[in-house]
């Protein structure tokens, strides 16, 4: 029942920046570990960054610094905050609910494409 609506993927230059925006409905979202995760082609789909419902943050390798990610209990929404970025970014983003009790609930948005290009 949990549903979450992606937005804010598009074309960008390298070292500029987009937000990515995730709205998650259906279930509270006070009970779910929020992420995003990217798949770039030929590749595994990798961990950018998750955030517990209190705020702790876990990045991805090397993306520290450059990406940051935020949530909003009261709104049921999680962003991304993209600077500085490359080309090697490029990559479907996917907005993730994780229930870290059981039912052990994992949930997947539709994934939004990000292109970092010149």
């Amino acid at each position: 029942q949990m549903v979450l609506e992606e937005s804010g993927g598009g074309l960008v230059q390298p070292g500029g920046s987009l937000r990515l925006s995730c709205a998650a409905s259906g279930r509270p979202f006070i009970d779910f570990i929020m992420g995003w995760y990217r798949q770039a082609p030929g590749k595994q789909r990798e961990l950018v960054a998750s955030i517990t419902s209190i705020g702790v943050t876990n990045y991805g390798d090397s993306l520290e610094g450059r990406f940051t990610i935020s949530r909003d209990n009261a709104k049921s929404t999680v962003t991304l905050q993209m600077n500085s970025l490359e080309p090697e970014d490029t990559a479907v983003y996917f907005c993730n609910a994780y229930q870290a009790f059981p039912p052990h609930r994992n949930v997947w948005g539709q994934g939004t494409q990000v292109t970092v290009s010149s």
